[in-house]
């Protein structure tokens, strides 16, 4: 299954996403991890500790991907309108990561407008959701859900212990902390619903 991820608008946990949901498919079965980012977040991740999975940028992946029994893409943000349709066509699931705030939601909207004519399976996901009384998490499905798109039913908690994996260089649920089930639930949760709706 090759797996993009993609977002119109920086800091709304793309690269952390894709290395988390290549985290969950390694538990499935073989997963690599190409590396788009512009930044490098995921090999500078991996570099700092050790990851459960091969990260590879695009160069190197060229060779491997055929050893992969999953394949996930972490794209430069804010792509190019032909660039995001080659990666929408190209991939047999998109996941498109958003915070529930007004300015990356527009991005995500005007994303998904750009995908339209577009033969693509994608669902939106809610990531850096805040913890309750915000309600800006609920709001957000609620505008994604009134207008029409495919919305994951899982989000991700805007939680200090990702920060902590990042720092560590290893997946939320590699790190000794109170909230790094709650954190690495929300992955697997949308790993779940993805592997259910993608094409295999």
């Amino acid at each position: 299954m090759i797996v993009t991820v993609a977002a119109f608008k920086g800091g709304v946990g793309k690269s952390t996403t894709a290395l988390h949901l290549a985290t969950y498919l390694q538990t499935k079965a073989d997963t690599l991890l190409v590396d788009g980012d512009l930044n490098r977040s995921s090999l500078d991740w991996s570099n700092r500790g050790s990851l459960p999975f091969k990260v590879a940028d695009e160069e190197d992946a060229v060779g491997l991907a055929k050893l992969y029994e999953h394949i996930v893409i972490d794209t430069p943000a804010r792509p190019k309108t032909d660039e995001l349709k080659k990666l929408a066509r190209g991939c047999d699931f998109l996941v498109i990561p958003t915070t529930p705030d007004a300015i990356a939601l527009a991005a995500t909207l005007k994303m998904v407008s750009e995908l339209r004519g577009v033969r693509t399976n994608y669902r939106i996901l809610l990531t850096l959701v805040p913890p309750y009384p915000n309600k800006s998490g609920e709001e957000a499905r609620e505008t994604l859900e009134g207008a029409g798109l495919p919305l994951f039913k899982a989000a991700i908690r805007r939680l200090t212990v990702f920060q902590t994996a990042a720092l560590e260089g290893v997946p939320v649920n590699a790190v000794k902390d109170a909230y790094a089930g709650i954190a690495w639930r929300g992955y697997v949760e949308a790993g779940k619903e993805m592997l259910s709706s993608g094409r295999m």
